[in-house]
């Protein structure tokens, strides 16, 4: 047996004699496993020498501090369950829920372990051959049969717009009686943004020319979350993008990037919103395809990843993928023709958040903080910990509501400490989780998307 298998073993044992639910189920003839469609690769299994240096960035690690809690135990169960030591049921499971899918470890790593990959194989069989509990089989059938779907989610807006202007929300978090029935609708319910007006809007041109000579042809994505509850993103950033040349292309058929599912292991449901993309932007003779939220960007340039079995989708998917680009990095690559302004009287100090699937998934971290200092009179400021999540990690902090909880309390308070003004966030999801822990500090600074920054400074309108 080479080292690595043996260490891997005798870590595997060593987890099986500790829990004895997990060890009786072993002594079973066959356990339940990973099926044969893609399982987590050997090969990249045995990449991993149990270093540890994955542990300090591991922002699951951190709040639960077990080692099955750790991108490195989570390595162990998979070589474990493939290899028969270990079943695939609730004790380990557990142990793959717990990770927030950051790839924080990816970014640390020495040794180069591609445990994106393994989680990506993971979930799908998680989902294919483990039956969770009626309650987690109730709200995940809610959260992905609403949240990816922007025509189901938009009638809600009605009722969600009274809830809060009757003042229930109060209420409900004042008498926590939500939280003892359901922590995790009670989690769903404490996101929940400031309905308004904006939400309401959102219809474009499938064409918007561009301001001046035109530079490019791109397609944008609007998103299903953002569409909604982050319209004024959306308009920004067409605006940015026209005002420094480029013609957007807004495709009507458009939906979902399939992030939500995608990162969850809902395979076909993925894959299904994937080709419905793919489709949308058929035909329209873009140059690049935009996208201004950082989980959607990470999913849409793994598309030919999600549809590497469909050789209808195969090819069409890695072009679609290759065509991707976020705002950011799209605006730092190609530079900005239009003339900007300052955004206050005097220094404005801004904190810009390193949202995961940005930072870790798609490696772009400079390109945004190049674009903000761009701006007239914006300095920026650097938090302690800026490459640990938030707890937000697409609907995990709806899911696993109390490690979303104290790694949320930690963002906002090393985003609080740096002294800045502002707070620019490049993605929804996180934007919603630290908007919250602002609220339970009782703090009321602004928090923009760098879009919206760039969209005043470019109108020439000074911030209130």
């Amino acid at each position: 047996m080479k080292p690595v298998e043996s260490t891997i073993a005798a870590k595997s044992s060593n987890f099986l004699g500790q829990n004895p639910h997990l060890n009786e189920l072993s002594e079973s003839s066959a356990l339940p496993g990973f099926d044969a469609k893609h399982p987590p690769d050997p090969k990249l299994i045995d990449t991993c020498v149990h270093c540890g240096f994955c542990l300090a960035t591991c922002p699951s690690y951190r709040v639960i501090g077990k080692e099955m809690d750790s991108p490195r135990g989570r390595i162990y169960l998979m070589d474990a369950i493939a290899t028969g030591e270990a079943p695939l049921a609730e004790g380990t499971v557990e142990h793959f829920d717990t990770c927030l899918g950051c790839l924080a470890c990816v970014s640390t790593c020495p040794s180069g372990v591609q445990y994106d990959k393994l989680l990506a194989a993971t979930r799908p069989q998680v989902e294919r051959n483990y039956e969770r509990s009626l309650g987690d089989r109730v709200i995940r059938s809610l959260i992905f049969n609403l949240f990816p779907y922007p025509n189901r989610l938009r009638p809600f807006l009605v009722p969600l717009y009274l809830y809060q202007k009757l003042g229930i929300p109060k209420l409900v978090r004042q008498t926590g009686l939500l939280k003892k029935l359901s922590p995790r609708l009670a989690a769903m319910e404490s996101i929940l943004p400031n309905i308004t007006g904006e939400f309401f809007k959102g219809n474009y041109p499938d064409v918007i020319p561009a301001q001046g000579e035109k530079r490019y042809r791109v397609g944008m994505l609007l998103g299903c979350v953002q569409r909604l509850f982050f319209n004024p993103v959306n308009e920004a950033t067409v605006r940015v993008l026209t005002a420094n040349g480029c013609e957007v292309v807004i495709p009507k058929g458009q939906g979902c990037c399939a992030a939500l599912p995608a990162h969850q292991g809902q395979e076909e449901q993925a894959q299904a919103i994937a080709r419905q993309m793919i489709d949308s932007f058929e035909g329209t003779g873009v140059d690049f395809i935009i996208i201004n939220a950082a989980g959607c960007g990470h999913t849409l340039k793994e598309y030919g990843h999600i549809l590497q079995d469909d050789p209808n989708y195969r090819e069409k998917a890695q072009a679609f993928a290759n065509q991707v680009k976020d705002v950011q990095e799209f605006l730092a690559m190609v530079g900005l023709t239009a003339q900007l302004s300052p955004l206050t009287e005097g220094k404005l100090t801004v904190v810009y958040q390193d949202a995961c699937h940005l930072l870790h998934g798609q490696k772009i971290s400079q390109q945004p903080r190049q674009i903000l200092k761009q701006i007239p009179g914006v300095e920026l400021k650097e938090p302690i910990d800026a490459a640990l999540c938030c707890g937000s990690a697409g609907v995990y902090n709806m899911l696993q509501p109390e490690v979303s909880e104290e790694l949320g309390q930690q963002k906002v308070h090393n985003l609080l400490n740096t002294g800045a003004e502002l707070i620019a966030s490049p993605n929804p999801g996180c934007a919603l989780q630290i908007q919250k822990h602002l609220q339970l500090e009782g703090k009321d600074i602004p928090l923009m998307h760098p879009m919206e920054l760039l969209d005043l400074s470019i109108r020439g309108v000074r911030l209130k």
